[in-house]
């Protein structure tokens, strides 16, 4: 069984949007250029033999790329493929908890995502701090980008070391640190040692890609802490997997790798 962690069925508004361009530059022009029917990422989904995939929204300042509506529809379209993660405008605190109790009760999201460098901000913001309450109360995950960015945006904020003082700070809050935390990943690697309910997630890195402090990680003392991610559509779920064999990992880790561990993070018993 493979899980990924972390994926976005866009819109039209998501890959539209300019903040992209530079990331098209990486892909070669590889990223659709406009939304795309459900049954397409199911499709790549199939490709690559992922079983389910967490689909996540898009809140930025000003701007809903794509709305938790929006993914709540795409879930309905193939529900025992894809799981909802919500997302919140952490300017509007009130409104912000509000919605994630939505997301949680009525959508049946299992995580909530809200990334520091679409907001300019780190997660020790005053802002993000109602997000880890209602997190905590509601029993989802907090999900976030670590590491530096791929759109023209600062990536000091995604520093892996802010979130040793939020895990301080909550202690209760389960974390997901995606996109490895490179080139600062031995730092990721040391909060994610230190705090028990941090993990890091390999979205938006190929297999090939992986720092050799990540495969040791995930080969040793972190097996039970690293989630297999591929932030689809940006990478092709096909191409995020090709040289998984060369990693060498045992077949235990192996399977907590691509899916035991988002089973357990994301309390994902049953479905599939």
């Amino acid at each position: 069984m493979i899980i990924d962690a972390w994926a976005q069925h866009p819109t039209a508004r998501h890959l539209q949007d300019p903040m992209f361009d530079s990331l098209r530059r990486w892909t070669k022009g590889a990223l659709p250029p406009a939304g795309l029917p459900v049954s397409a990422t199911i499709e790549a989904m199939d490709r690559a033999g992922i079983d389910i995939s967490l689909i996540s929204a898009w809140y930025a300042p000003r701007n809903v790329m794509i709305s938790n509506d929006e993914v709540a529809g795409f879930v309905a379209e193939a529900p025992q493929r894809l799981v909802g993660v919500g997302s919140v405008d952490i300017s509007k605190p009130m409104q912000a908890v509000g919605e994630i109790r939505r997301c949680v009760e009525q959508l049946r999201f299992k995580a909530i995502r809200v990334l520091p460098w679409l907001w300019e901000a780190p997660p020790t913001d005053r802002r993000f701090y109602p997000v880890y309450v209602a997190c905590c109360e509601m029993g989802v995950p907090f999900c976030t980008q670590i590491g530096h960015t791929g759109p023209m945006m600062p990536s000091e904020v995604g520093r892996p070391i802010y979130l040793d003082r939020v895990a301080l700070d909550f202690p209760e809050l389960v974390i997901v640190g995606g996109h490895i935390g490179y080139p600062w990943t031995d730092e990721a690697i040391a909060v994610t040692t230190k705090h028990q309910n941090v993990y890091i997630d390999t979205s938006a890195y190929t297999v090939r890609r992986y720092p050799a402090a990540l495969i040791d990680y995930v080969r040793g003392h972190g097996r039970a802490k690293v989630l297999f991610g591929t932030n689809y559509p940006m990478i092709m779920p096909q191409k995020a997997l090709e040289g998984i064999e060369a990693l060498g990992l045992e077949d235990d880790v192996k399977a907590m790798f691509l899916a035991e561990n988002a089973q357990r993070v994301f309390k994902l018993g049953g479905r599939g």
